[in-house]
Order: C-alpha cells, then sequence, then structure tokens
C-alpha cells in the first residue's frame, strides 16, 4: 500500500506532527506501508519528532500573492502525485486549501480528510461585527461542501461529528505514543500544562484562574511547557498577575512524557480543541485532568468527576475549585489518577492503527 499524507507542515512541536510521527512510523514498520509526506514551504525540515528513514518527504513552494499561490498549488499537487501514484491520499490540514484538494485532483485516488480541530476554531479574537459573521459563515459553509467531496472525514471525538453534522464522517482516535508501566506519584506540588502559547489555547485564561489557586497555595507550581510566541506574551501577563513565583515556561522537549511523571494534576484552559492528545498522555502517566468543556475534544476523553474534571466553559470559580480539591485531598488525586491511567488504556496503539489499515484496504477496493 502506498499511502501520501497532505499536510502543512511537520517541523514543528504541535500535536498533528506528533501524532503524524506515530502513525507514519507505525504504518511503515508495523504494516510494511509505503509511506509519503507532502509538505508546503519547506515544512519538513527541521524535524522536531522522529521519523522512519523509509519515511519519503516531499515538499511545494508556494509563493506570490493568493491566485498565484493556489495556482501554483494546484500544479504543484498534481505533479507531485503523478509522480508518486498513491493508493490512497490523506490530507491533515484545516486550512482553506484542503476544501480545494477534491477539486483540483476530481477524486482520481481515494481521498481522506482527517481532522484535528473543532469546527469553529479561530486563532485569534474575532470581531463581532457583521462582516466577520458573514466572512465566517461562508467559510463554514465552503467547509461543509468540500468536505462532502472527500471519500471519507475522519474526526477523533464523536462529539466531532455532532459538529460538522457530515454523513461520510467516521470517528478514529488519536493513538497514544508511549506506554508506561508506572505512574506519577502524585505528591510534587507542581502542575503541568502543554501547548502552543496561542489565543485557541487559553494559556491566558489559566493565569488568572491560577492566580486565585495560588493565593490559597502559594506553595505550588504550574509549569507551561509550549512555543513561546511574539503575539501573546504569556511571560509578561504573568507578571502583570502577580504569580511569576509560581508559574515556570519551558519550550517545547521531546521527552514530555518524563515531565508528566513529576506532576500531580494536568489543566487544560482551551478554547478550541479537536482531540486533546495531552489529555491522553497525561492520563495514561497516572494525572487527573481538569479541563474546559470548549468546542469539542475534552468532553470525549474526560469522564467527569470520575478521572477528572470538565469545566463549564468559562467558569472560573468552578475551575478553581476542582483545582482546590486536587490540591487539597491527596486521596482523590490518587483515586481519579488510577481511573484516569485505565480510560487511557483505550486508546493503546496497535487498536487504532489496525482501524486505520482496515479503512485503507476498504477505501483502497472501493
Amino acid at each position: 500500500m502506498k499511502l501520501l499524507y497532505i499536510v502543512p507542515n511537520i517541523n514543528n512541536e504541535g500535536g498533528v506532527a506528533r501524532v503524524l510521527s506515530v502513525k507514519a512510523n507505525y504504518l511503515v514498520e508495523k504494516l510494511g506501508y509505503e509511506v509519503h509526506i507532502l509538505t508546503q514551504n519547506e515544512g519538513f525540515f527541521p524535524l522536531f519528532y522522529s521519523f522512519n528513514s523509509n519515511i519519503i518527504f516531499h515538499d511545494l513552494l508556494l509563493k506570490g500573492n493568493v491566485f498565484q499561490f493556489f495556482n501554483s498549488f494546484a500544479k504543484g499537487l498534481k505533479s507531485k502525485i503523478k509522480a508518486i501514484q498513491p493508493d490512497v491520499i490523506v490530507v491533515c490540514d484545516n486550512g482553506l486549501k484542503a476544501y480545494l484538494i477534491p477539486f483540483i485532483l476530481k477524486n482520481k485516488v481515494p481521498l481522506i480528510l482527517e481532522m484535528h480541530s473543532s469546527k469553529f476554531i479561530e486563532e485569534r479574537e474575532l470581531n463581532n461585527d457583521f462582516l466577520t459573521k458573514v466572512k465566517s459563515g461562508f467559510l463554514h459553509f465552503f467547509k461543509k461542501i468540500g468536505i462532502k467531496k472527500y471519500d471519507r472525514f475522519v474526526v477523533v471525538t464523536s462529539e466531532s461529528i455532532a459538529e460538522w453534522k457530515i454523513n461520510n464522517a467516521i470517528v478514529i482516535p488519536n493513538p497514544l505514543w508511549f506506554t508506561f508501566e508506572k505512574s506519577s506519584a502524585l505528591v510534587n506540588k507542581k502542575v503541568i500544562a502543554v501547548g502552543r502559547h496561542t489565543y485557541e489555547k487559553g494559556f491566558d485564561r489559566m493565569l488568572q484562574i491560577w492566580k486565585k489557586a495560588v493565593a490559597k497555595h502559594p506553595d505550588w507550581i504550574l509549569e507551561i511547557y509550549g512555543k513561546s510566541s511574539e503575539n501573546i506574551n504569556l511571560r509578561l501577563l504573568a507578571e502583570n498577575l502577580s504569580v511569576s513565583d509560581n508559574v515556570v515556561f519551558y519550550e517545547p522537549v521531546q521527552d514530555i512524557d518524563k515531565k508528566y511523571l513529576e506532576a500531580s494534576f494536568y489543566l487544560m484552559t482551551s478554547r478550541f480543541e479537536g482531540f486533546g492528545m495531552v489529555l491522553i498522555e497525561a492520563m495514561a502517566s497516572g494525572l487527573t485532568c481538569v479541563a474546559y468543556d470548549c468546542p469539542c475534544g475534552p468532553r470525549g476523553i474526560i469522564s467527569q468527576k470520575e478521572d477528572g474534571f470538565l469545566i463549564e466553559n468559562g467558569n472560573e470559580s468552578d475551575y478553581v475549585k476542582a483545582i482546590e480539591t486536587l490540591i487539597e485531598n491527596a486521596t482523590v488525586r490518587r483515586e481519579m489518577g488510577k481511573k484516569a491511567k485505565l480510560a487511557s488504556e483505550k486508546y493503546h496503539i496497535d487498536a487504532i492503527m489496525e482501524t486505520w489499515n482496515q479503512l485503507f484496504i476498504g477505501i483502497k477496493k472501493n
């Protein structure tokens, strides 16, 4: 089986790049696939995650105004596919060009769109004016038309199916990339969060919450691992909130699995999520997760007050109460942490990759 992934870039520390490395490596090493990855504008160098040396990388250089950009994308895409001759194409992109691909290729090769984000994701806070609403409505309408042109639409939670309301959709969760025999001891006065410093990840909301939590528990530390941004200065916000002594920022690390084992629970305050890979990573490490019930990943992973806390989106006071419960009650941390670890087992890579394998075999036959 010859498989082609089309993705904007994988030379970053994001969840899509992580998941793609895990799946592509498995397909090559365990199932004998020939895997090609097509990026744009040198989007595969340098790589942060490890990809098998047998994976073949391609890149399109796209320049010019919007019309020149899409024209070069269409021509380059056709040329690459003619040279590669894939059996199946998987598109991992939520950008506008992803929804144009079926029109460009006219489904001469089976097409799968793999969605890792919420339908309503926004990279920045939007104005509430009429033109913005019209533009947003048009984009959602165009996306829905484009998705219908794909042979299959893969989402990572059942909540995503309800959100997109597309008939050709199926659910295949992201797989765990590591397994732990041991769990965190849950004794360090340390909390962890992982993600890029972007609007959708909502770390500004987390710092506001943490300010209230440490007012009562000043000996606890929040560690945030993720790519810093010039657009969102979280360090300055921490200073302005007078919580700099209780927050430590780290750039992304490859061995984040070890960092989970040093923490006592996990925090997520995202505005949008497609899945929340970090949640199942934390749970596999025996950590209870506290997350806002944002669109739409956390609610498909966390069982409320069983293996974690799912907080009404934006309800700051309830979020603080959940943190205080975990800080003040070690028994609750341990019991919920055990259940979280058990819940993470359903994301074992073997079962999930066999689902992908059967999808590829079936779509090629049809």
